[in-house]
């Protein structure tokens, strides 16, 4: 049976446990799903019958005796552990330099150029974490009609402002503008929009946030599924990641209920070819806050969800589930950790049962899903698909 579409769900930040360079990172000791699983509440039935306690290093859980999917533990082998990186790794280009971080805030040159070209006050310059600081800077930026500039130890450039001052699609040009300043050395992952609503000390980011990623730096699976006049569907931030490049059509999703919906109907759709899809509130909403208990809800809303779209795929559809790094909630850090990613695969023409090891990088997933619909293309990973069909 030849496949004619694949379901390639990223759960954004769902490490499995510390890569052996962690420590690098600064994350000796981070596990995400093991926080989520430390609560006593976590319950993925449906998770785990396709083997995801069987998963190399997993050490806790009830493996399953005869798994429904095949699995694997993924490796990064790009150096970073950024959204932007995992998810190019994922669509096949490994990333051999870190992207710009800055632990100190920008450079004078460029907050200065940047006050310039908006004609606006930057404000904060500082990594932060998203909601204290429009906290500690929303106030002045109601006073001065500033710009909150800050990062986080994620190549990132990331702009506040309240949509009552700033209209929304003028603080997206601000962020534009951003785009088209950092390139070269200060090639940052993102410049990602952040706004936010309400008055002083009730303020509530806003679902319009917008990520304009830099391009990648070669050709994905994407581009070469396209090319070869296949169908590419991105739903959530697919999109903003890929910068557009090698995306046929795109969905935007407000939330991770959103984007299971959005996927679900996809199943109705006509297509061949591959839907990526991210599910971002694990890292946004949770991860980046610390919330564990929030962040095993979410999975178990994803896992019942799963149990209802499973029965709907058709015998050419396969499914892969995987990450893009961690986040790991239970430690003092709010930021992505360096850890290994789970995958697993599913379909009802598939192989079941098989343990796929330890892979040395996420790209080869990519190299799969081009092997799958037989269209060749340079690649750093290796294909596992005649070991699952």
């Amino acid at each position: 049976m030849n496949i004619k579409r694949v379901f390639l769900i990223v759960l954004d930040s769902a490490g499995i446990g510390e890569m052996p360079d962690a420590a690098e990172y600064g994350d000796a000791g981070s596990n995400t799903f093991k926080a989520l699983f430390d609560t006593d509440k976590l319950h993925i039935p449906n998770m785990a019958a396709l083997g995801l306690y069987n998963i190399d290093g997993m050490g806790y859980g009830k493996a399953a005796g005869n798994p429904t999917g095949c699995f694997a533990r993924l490796a990064e082998k790009s150096k970073g552990k950024d959204t932007t990186i995992g998810h190019w790794e994922i669509a096949g280009i490994v990333s051999e330099k870190p992207l710009p971080t800055y632990a100190n805030g920008f450079p004078p040159e460029i907050v200065e150029e940047y006050e310039r070209l908006t004609g606006r006050p930057v404000l904060c310059n500082k990594p932060y974490s998203g909601t204290d600081v429009i906290q500690d800077y929303g106030r002045q930026q109601k006073e001065t009609g500033g710009l909150i500039v800050y990062t986080s130890a994620d190549s990132v450039f990331q702009v506040a402002a309240n949509e009552d001052d700033i209209p929304i699609e003028e603080l997206y040009r601000y962020c534009e503008i951003a785009r088209g300043m950092m390139t070269g050395v200060h090639g940052v992952a993102r410049i990602i929009a952040r706004p936010y609503v309400g008055e002083y000390p009730d303020y509530k980011r806003t679902s319009n946030r917008h990520d304009y990623s830099l391009a990648p730096p070669g050709e994905t699976m994407c581009n070469m599924l396209l090319k070869a006049g296949l169908d590419t569907v991105g739903i959530g931030k697919i999109y903003d990641i890929f910068a557009g490049q090698g995306i046929g059509e795109t969905t935007r999703t407000s939330s991770n209920a959103d984007g299971m919906e959005k996927t679900r109907e996809l199943l109705k759709k006509d297509f061949q070819g591959l839907a990526f899809v991210n599910l971002v509130d694990f890292d946004m909403v949770y991860g980046h806050r610390n919330d564990a208990v929030g962040y095993t809800a979410a999975m178990n809303e994803f896992d019942l969800w799963l149990g209802g779209f499973l029965p709907g795929l058709s015998d050419g559809d396969l499914l892969m589930i995987t990450a893009d790094h961690g986040c790991d909630p239970s430690t003092e850090s709010t930021d992505h950790s360096r850890e290994y990613v789970p995958l697993l695969v599913y379909g009802k023409t598939a192989k079941a049962g098989v343990n796929l090891g330890t892979r040395p990088t996420f790209s080869d997933i990519a190299a799969t899903v081009l092997d799958i619909f037989h269209v060749s293309g340079n690649n750093t990973g290796a294909s596992f698909k005649d070991f699952i069909l």
